[in-house]
């Protein structure tokens, strides 16, 4: 039962970085808006202040800040994508739908059974306009559950076929037949039973905003403790995309979740201050600073003769972290040699975020530097406190390389070039894999790089299935006792292999996709299986 509930949060957990994912790119473009229409911007630059660039930012700001108001939709489509096992794009085909089915069936029945609140204002009744039609309102859950069920369907019919007349009905459409009945079943069900499931929710919501302190901390600790497992997303999306996270009126529109709250706020100028629910989104502290000073910590405490060698490791992941607030080629460095120092890191994580919250700052940098400039300054001070978060930023620099240089002294963990005579560090630089290649024709070939990720997963003939998320191949595999990790990292340049039953999950960071790719090659997959 513990393999068979591991192995589903896993397949959710990679289903869900489909819609994640997208979505920080409309946060980044609704920023962009705000910046080419932002008057104090105009009074520096004087020549953003005509019709075209203010038009232009005024389009996509707004038709940008359409996409919060149909997550369900997003997250209906991405998760059935993710879960289906082959045809993924029938597979999101019918889920869009299966969920136009639930909407309307929903609502019909609501109206026949007298629940249909007809009001002028939908605010505080539960019930919202869903792509014009009056639902309940389960926000991203809809889509979380019509996903998962559309998913389940797909692939336990999908290879239904018929014979003679009734050959046309079956595979996909045959899918659709049945999700149909399925669909308005679970539609009149959820009439009745979501609105004990929404007071549930909100009554966590308001246990979890009125704890405080230890609450931000509990949340910011917990997110980067389950990095391991592969599951960290699990923690922060519910905060980001639901009522969890808060709920506001944005300009006569409820918006629920810290990042879309803070979206919606950045693009409306009649927001004078930014709502306390974005500090569930305030996880950048330790990625653009903290995570550097570890770096730091670590390069002085390397062995002379290996500090060169540490510092072409260390500082393109610390690059990577600070820019992009990638952090996981960092963190794969000591999570598994020091333990402890991951579980201290994990701690001063959810510690800056209480610093943050206790300041009353505002501003955020989830993804990095380019996030934190495209968000911040252009809102001001006022809004934001930016500097302040900087300053905080610069403590936790400090904080993180006294302790990570403490520690690792302390308890001589063998932390990067610290390792004893013999052993292999454990993050590999381009340059160090290209030497360690350099017996083979073209070391830079995808081919090359696909066929000894394949040969170290056991080969091709131990490998089912093959996705990424965002820094991390995942795979899964009949007999994960095959995988050679040293292979892994000395060969071709992964900073982690975590394995959990038979998924394994292999760190490359950001260049994961051209390596999924590579080996998707080499196997002869297709996009659909």
């Amino acid at each position: 039962m513990k393999t068979k509930i591991m192995d589903g949060m896993q397949r959710f957990s990679k289903a869900m970085f489909i819609p994640v994912l997208i979505l920080p790119i409309a946060g980044i473009l609704i920023a962009l808006g705000n910046l080419l229409t932002n008057a104090r911007l105009m009074e520096v630059m004087p020549f953003l202040d005509n019709p075209i660039t203010t038009g232009f930012g005024t389009i996509l700001t707004g038709s940008l800040v359409s996409i919060l108001g149909n997550l369900g939709l997003i997250f209906c489509v991405g998760i059935a994508v993710g879960l289906a096992n082959k045809e993924k794009a029938f597979a999101g085909f019918t889920a869009l739908l299966g969920y136009l089915v639930f909407v309307n069936a929903m609502n019909k029945f609501m109206g026949l059974s007298g629940v249909l609140f007809e009001g002028e204002s939908l605010q505080g009744t539960g019930q919202t306009l869903v792509l014009g039609v009056q639902i309940l309102d389960m926000g991203v859950f809809l889509g979380l559950i019509l996903g998962a069920i559309t998913a389940m369907v797909h692939n336990k019919f999908i290879d239904k076929e018929f014979k003679g007349a009734f050959q046309i009905y079956g595979g996909s459409r045959f899918v659709f037949i049945v999700l149909i009945p399925v669909v308005v079943l679970l539609s009149i069900a959820l009439t009745y039973i979501w609105p004990f499931f929404q007071s549930g929710i909100n009554q966590l919501g308001t246990l979890i905003n009125h704890s405080g302190s230890f609450g931000i901390f509990l949340y910011g600790a917990l997110e980067r403790l389950l990095i391991p497992t592969g599951l960290h997303h699990l923690v922060y999306t519910p905060f980001l995309y639901t009522t969890l996270g808060g709920v506001v009126d944005v300009g006569g529109q409820v918006y629920e979740g810290a990042r879309n709250i803070y979206y919606a706020e950045i693009a409306d100028p009649a927001v004078k201050v930014l709502s306390e629910s974005v500090i569930w989104d305030a996880r950048g502290i330790s990625k653009m600073f903290g995570l550097i000073g570890a770096c730091l910590a670590m390069y002085h405490c390397a062995k002379p003769e290996n500090k060169r060698k540490v510092k072409a490791i260390l500082i393109p992941a610390a690059v990577t972290s600070m820019i992009a607030g990638v952090t996981e080629p960092i963190e794969f460095s000591f999570m598994f040699v020091a333990p402890l120092l991951f579980v201290v890191h994990a701690a001063l994580s959810g510690l800056s975020m209480v610093t943050l919250n206790l300041l009353d700052v505002r501003a955020i940098g989830p993804n990095g530097m380019i996030d934190f400039l495209l968000f911040n300054l252009p809102l001001g001070i006022e809004k934001t406190h930016w500097p302040m978060y900087i300053l905080v930023g610069l403590i936790y620099f400090g904080i993180y390389y006294l302790v990570f240089r403490f520690l690792i002294t302390k308890f001589n963990f063998k932390t990067v070039g610290r390792e004893d005579a013999g052993e292999e560090t454990k993050l590999y630089s381009k340059k160090d894999y290209n030497e360690k290649k350099a017996g083979v024709s073209n070391p830079e070939a995808e081919d090359d790089i696909a066929g000894v990720i394949v040969g170290a997963l056991g080969g091709a003939s131990n490998i089912n299935t093959v996705t990424n998320c965002y820094t991390r191949l995942r795979l899964t595999l009949d007999n994960p006792e095959a995988v050679d990790e040293d292979v892994l990292k000395q060969q071709t340049g992964a900073s982690g292999v975590i394995i959990r039953d038979k998924n394994v999950q292999v760190v490359y960071g950001l260049q994961v996709t051209s390596i999924r790719k590579a080996v998707d090659s080499y196997l002869g997959f297709s996009a659909n299986e």
